[in-house]
């Protein structure tokens, strides 16, 4: 390995290692359980009166918000993996590949945006805010010279995300 690769391995270790990173952790596990407990409870009663076009968007806003915090826990906890010496850099790219931390972006124009929940345009925020957040992190951490392009298999999405989720807890 070049010096400047180690270089870059001993950063990402420090990076997820810092006051910054358990901050961003601990925000971004905490917002996937704020999140559950409201589309579990409020959120879903408060989607069952809402007007035809909120409704819909609703249904379609819940469904990006909670892949988009699926995507950034799966990232958090492949960085804790890391800081923990569980797995090794090629570990970590070859499933990092698998997460998508620049997409399910937000239109606020759409019609219904306005007669969703106050609470959950709220969520949608923070998660967005979040989301770029984790992003500016991963580039500083892994940026893209370092790192090899991966293309997934041709796995359904909700099958790299299992996986993934079982790479970072283990094979129990």
């Amino acid at each position: 390995m070049s010096e400047r690769g180690l270089n870059t391995v001993s950063f990402a270790g420090h990076v997820a290692s810092s006051a910054q990173f358990k901050s961003i952790y601990a925000e971004g596990m905490g917002l996937v359980e704020e999140t559950a407990s409201y589309l579990d409870g409020v959120g879903r009663q408060a989607s069952k009166v809402l007007p035809r076009m909120a409704s819909v968007l609703y249904a379609a806003e819940s469904m990006r918000l909670t892949t988009r915090l699926m995507q950034m826990a799966s990232w958090l906890l492949l960085q804790r993996a890391v800081n923990n010496g569980e797995m090794s850099r090629d570990q970590i790219l070859s499933e990092k590949s698998k997460v998508r931390l620049d997409s399910f972006n937000v239109d606020k124009t759409a019609p219904g945006w306005n007669d969703l929940p106050e609470a959950f345009r709220d969520l949608i925020e923070r998660s967005l805010r979040l989301q770029n957040r984790i992003a500016l992190l991963d580039r500083e951490i892994y940026r893209p010279e370092d790192v090899q392009t991966f293309q997934p298999d041709n796995q359904n999405s909700v099958q790299a995300q299992l996986n993934l989720l079982q790479t970072a807890f283990g094979n129990s």
